[in-house]
């Protein structure tokens, strides 16, 4: 069966870019780096990028690119006992897949409101009757009937694009949509900046804070937040990459998704922070009393802060909600491929077959997260996958491949069609420095919530999501594992002789 193929390396990158630059790095990374240390905070992030995002993205890119499949066929064709981590990442990739989509629904429904600040004077307030929040992650509450039609309408979209594949789908989608990306993003910036108060707000999100370069705490933050933004160690770019010519140089194309990434980051950051610093202003308040991270800044602070500009109030916040959905939707196409290539690979099924085999059941468990109960849940299922599932679906990977497998034959087929070499720097970055940090955020966080729940959720409520959706990904894991795929599919050998 021929096997689909990236148009061009631009194609490729764009998509990996897309899948990368993510709402994390909109709601997440300024706010992470205000609480580690501000401008201190850049020190570890940029040191956490050379020695574990780069060095991971290499390695998956090459991996994918070697090895021709998906995560779990990939990693099977290294090893046959490595194919059950390749499952796990997918399934992990899956859980994120059904709660990410809530998520763009609501910014689609925000694309609407902005326009004419529907919000009204309390947004906090709006949002939370917006999705009829219930008291606990337990009571469903039903179906929240103004969400259906935006949740039907992102599926559509997605489904139409998944069905088309990789060059006729993702890679067109991703042409459209990082460039009306960077253009939305440019626009907050130019106009954020112009604002008073907008420099108390950039300096508050960059001034160091030099006390806290020795705290342990931050690096750690630092490397959780260039492993989760970089979208490493749950199958997506091993997948993406699988799609790549042999002659591709894989060196080249980690630098580049890794510098775009990050610098979109920092560019966001002076955007969305100029206009939270003039928020301040109009308040007479300090940044600190109105920064926040997450689902908080995105419907509940940015709204309040858009109310508070002197004009263009609909269009800046249009400008916003758009960027947050185009950033949203590369990355959850991408994090569907992962699934739909683990799924197509090791049974030999076309991309329309296994797409529908994968959208079905996400179509139906992703309803849980329209009920009443839908952010209560997407809050405790998203920690416990990002910080157990992801960390440790990344720290097993590197270990296993860093410690069983010889690296060296990975690095020589890295540098093999690359304009510059990696040298042996790159496997004592992922021996050593990735499994010790990512051991030691694996472990912090599996016993901070043994110990203290989390978010202040009822233990039950923690138990069935948060618990629950990691023992679902290693029980599912496990059965895929020992399915029977398509006769030979780890044979790299019979799989080259048919697709070229």
């Amino acid at each position: 069966m021929k096997r689909d193929r990236w148009n061009s390396k631009l194609g490729f990158l764009l998509a990996a870019i897309g899948s990368a630059v993510g709402l994390g790095n909109i709601w997440r990374f300024p706010y992470t780096a205000v609480e580690n240390g501000g401008g201190a905070f850049l020190l570890p992030y940029f040191f956490a990028i050379i020695t574990a995002g780069i060095p991971i993205l290499i390695l998956e890119y090459t991996i994918g690119k070697t090895y021709r499949g998906g995560a779990p066929v990939s990693l099977a064709r290294m090893n046959k006992k490595f194919e059950w981590l390749g499952w796990f990442q997918v399934m992990v990739a899956f859980v994120i897949t059904v709660y990410y989509v809530a998520v763009i629904v609501w910014v689609v429904s925000y694309v609407g409101f902005a326009a004419n600040q529907s919000w009204g004077a309390d947004p906090t307030g709006f949002f939370l009757e917006y999705l009829g929040i219930s008291a606990s992650a337990l009571e469903l509450g039903g179906i929240q009937m103004n969400l259906v039609g935006p949740f039907i309408g992102i599926w559509v979209v997605t489904a139409f694009v998944m069905y088309r594949g990789i060059s006729k789908g993702i890679e067109i989608a991703c042409k459209i949509a990082l460039p009306a990306l960077l253009i939305l993003t440019a626009i907050l910036v130019i106009r954020g900046i112009t604002l008073p108060g907008a420099v108390d707000g950039i300096n508050y999100l960059f001034e160091p804070k030099w006390d806290r370069i020795l705290d342990s705490s931050v690096w750690v933050a630092a490397y959780g937040q260039v492993f989760f933004s970089l979208s490493i160690a749950f199958a997506i770019m091993i997948a993406y990459s699988s799609y790549l010519p042999k002659d591709t140089d894989v060196v080249n194309s980690a630098f580049i998704t890794a510098t775009a990434n990050h610098g979109f980051e920092l560019f966001a950051g002076i955007g969305v922070f100029s206009i939270l610093g003039h928020m301040a202003y109009t308040q007479g308040v300090g940044v600190e009393e109105v920064a926040a991270g997450g689902v908080g800044l995105a419907f509940m602070v940015f709204p309040a802060a858009i109310n508070s500009l002197p004009a263009m109030n609909g269009f800046i916040g249009v400008c916003f909600f758009g960027a947050l959905l185009f950033a949203g939707f590369t990355s959850l196409i991408s994090i569907i491929q992962a699934v739909i290539s683990g799924i197509a690979d090791k049974f030999e099924l076309p991309q329309k077959k296994a797409t529908t085999i994968v959208i079905v059941p996400a179509f139906l468990i992703s309803m849980l997260f329209i009920t009443g109960a839908g952010l209560n849940i997407l809050d405790i299922v998203d920690a416990f996958i990002n910080n157990i599932g992801v960390a440790g679906a990344g720290l097993i990977e590197v270990f296993l491949i860093g410690w069983f497998f010889n690296l060296e034959t990975l690095r020589k087929e890295a540098n093999q069609f690359s304009n510059f070499s990696i040298g042996k720097w790159w496997i004592y970055a992922l021996k050593i420095v990735t499994v010790v940090v990512l051991g030691f955020m694996v472990i912090s966080n599996t016993l901070g919530y043994v110990k203290n729940g989390y978010g202040g959720y009822a233990s039950i409520d923690v138990a069935v999501f948060g618990w629950g959706s990691i023992l679902i990904c290693i029980v599912v894991a496990i059965i895929l594992t020992a399915m029977k795929g398509k006769e030979g599919y780890t044979d790299l050998s019979k799989h080259n002789k048919e697709v070229e």
